[in-house]
C-alpha cells in the first residue's frame, strides 16, 4: 500500500464492525478477561492503534504513542543510555531536545558530544570514535540543515552505535529514516501528523528489539498518551499525505518569493539551490517540508514587527498545522539557549520561522508582503 492508504486504512473493531477506532476512555480493563489490557497508562487499545499505524507509515517493526514528543525523546533516551555511555548531537535541533542532553544526561553521567551545524563536522566526529547512541534531526530545526543519513548511517553500523532520528520536520511522506539506516524514528506528532494545532503528542518507531525495551521505560516513566489525543492524531493523520503535498508546494512558492524580497536578507529552505544541503536534500528527501526560516533586513526589532504584522499567518510557537504559523526562535522556541549557542548555530535576532499551512499561496505571500512592507 501506498503511504496516502496506510495513512487511512484503520482495523475494524471486532465487537462493534466501527469503521474508526473508537476512543477507549477508560483507566483499567476487566479482569481477567482483560489479559492484554489492564491499565491504560500500561497499553489502551486506541494508542496502540496510532503505533501500529506510525510503524506501518515508516517501515518499522513496533511503533510507539507517547505524551508528546519531548516524551517520545526522553523516554526513548533514557532506555538506550546509562551513566557512562556515550551521545552525539548535534547542536542545531530543537532548544528543549539539546538542553534534556547537554544540562540533564550530562549530570546524569552521561557522555555528551555535541558537533557543530552541518555534515562535515557532525560526519567527522561520528567516524572518529565510537558513540552507543547517535541522536539527530533529519532537518534541523531552526535552520533546516539535511543530515546525510545514508552516511551517518553508515558510520553508526560500522561503529554499532544506535542511530535515533527525529523526522518530525521531515514526515513520513517525505523521508522514510529507517529506509535509510536508523534504528529509531521520533516525531513531535503535535506538528505535521496530527497537523490541526489541537493535540500533544509524540511518536516512536523502530526495531522490535529496541522499542520493546523503549515501551517498557514509558510504562515506568508514565509517558503514556492518553487515548482521547490517540484519537485525534489517528484522525489527523488520515490526510497526512494530501495536506504535505500541499504544504510542499506552498513552502516551496514562498520560499522562492523570499529569495527575491528586498527586505529578506536571507532564506534558509532545502528546496533552495541556495541552500548549503540543497544537493543532500535532492537525494534524501521526497519533499523539502513546510518550514521556512528567514532573516529579515535589520534586528530583533524589525524581525518581531514582520512577525505582529501578519493577518492571515499566526504569531505563535508551533509548526505542522493546517493554520500557517510565525515564530521569532530566539526569543521562542530556542530562547534556551545562551547566546553563545545561538551564535555557533547561526540564529541571529533576525530571524523568522514560517511554518506553511494550506491555506491559498496568494493569500499567504500577499500577507508576507505586507508585513515586510512594515520594516
Amino acid at each position: 500500500m501506498k503511504d496516502s492508504t496506510k495513512a487511512v486504512k484503520e482495523d475494524i473493531e471486532d465487537s462493534t464492525k466501527a469503521i474508526t477506532t473508537p476512543i477507549y476512555q477508560t483507566v483499567a480493563f476487566m479482569f481477567p478477561e482483560g489479559e492484554k489490557f489492564r491499565y491504560s497508562r500500561e497499553a489502551n487499545p486506541t494508542t496502540l492503534e496510532l503505533g501500529k499505524k506510525i510503524a506501518e507509515l515508516e517501515g518499522a517493526e513496533m511503533g510507539i504513542a507517547f505524551s508528546s514528543g519531548m516524551g517520545a525523546i526522553t523516554t526513548t533516551l533514557f532506555t538506550l543510555l546509562t551513566p557512562g555511555k556515550s551521545l552525539l548531537v548535534t547542536m542545531d535541533m530543537f532548544g528543549r531536545s539539546l538542553r534534556f542532553c547537554k544540562d540533564f544526561l550530562v549530570n546524569w553521567g552521561v557522555k555528551v558530544t555535541i558537533s557543530k551545524p552541518g555534515n562535515e563536522n557532525l560526519l567527522e566526529i561520528a567516524k572518529r570514535s565510537h558513540f552507543d547512541v547517535i541522536f539527530v534531526e533529519s532537518i534541523t530545526n531552526p535552520l533546516l540543515r539535511v543530515i546525510n543519513l545514508p552516511e551517518l548511517s553508515k558510520i553508526a553500523k560500522e561503529n554499532n552505535s544506535i542511530l535515533v532520528v527525529d523526522s518530525t520536520f521531515a514526515t513520513p511522506i517525505n523521508q522514510k529514516p529507517i529506509e535509510l539506516g536508523a534504528d529509531i524514528v521520533i516525531h513531535s506528532a503535535s506538528k505535521f501528523i496530527a497537523g490541526h494545532n489541537d493535540v500533544i503528542a509524540g511518536l516512536a518507531a523502530g526495531k522490535e528489539e529496541l522499542m520493546k525495551n523503549v515501551d517498557l521505560m514509558r510504562r515506568t516513566l508514565g509517558t503514556s498518551l492518553e487515548p482521547f489525543p490517540a484519537y485525534l492524531v489517528i484522525r489527523g493523520m488520515k490526510t497526512l499525505k494530501i495536506r504535505m503535498d500541499v504544504i510542499n508546494r506552498n513552502a516551496e512558492q514562498i520560499a522562492e518569493f523570499l529569495e527575491d524580497h528586498p527586505k529578506v536578507t536571507k532564506v534558509y529552505y532545502p528546496g533552495l539551490k541556495s541552500h548549503p544541503d540543497y544537493e543532500i536534500a535532492r537525494k534524501v528527501l521526497k519533499g523539502f517540508g513546510g518550514v521556512v526560516s528567514f532573516e529579515v533586513r535589520g534586528g530583533k526589532d524589525e524581525a518581531l514587527k514582520v512577525m505582529r504584522s501578519t493577518k492571515v499567518i499566526i504569531p505563535a510557537q508551533s509548526l505542522g498545522g493546517v493554520n500557517s504559523l510565525i515564530s521569532h526562535p530566539p526569543t521562542m522556541s530556542h530562547r534556551t539557549l545562551t547566546l553563545e549557542e545561538r551564535k555557533i548555530i547561526g540564529i541571529n535576532d533576525s530571524l523568522l520561522r514560517l511554518s506553511v499551512g494550506i491555506e491559498d499561496v496568494e493569500d499567504l505571500i500577499e500577507d508576507l508582503a505586507q508585513a515586510l512592507s512594515k520594516i
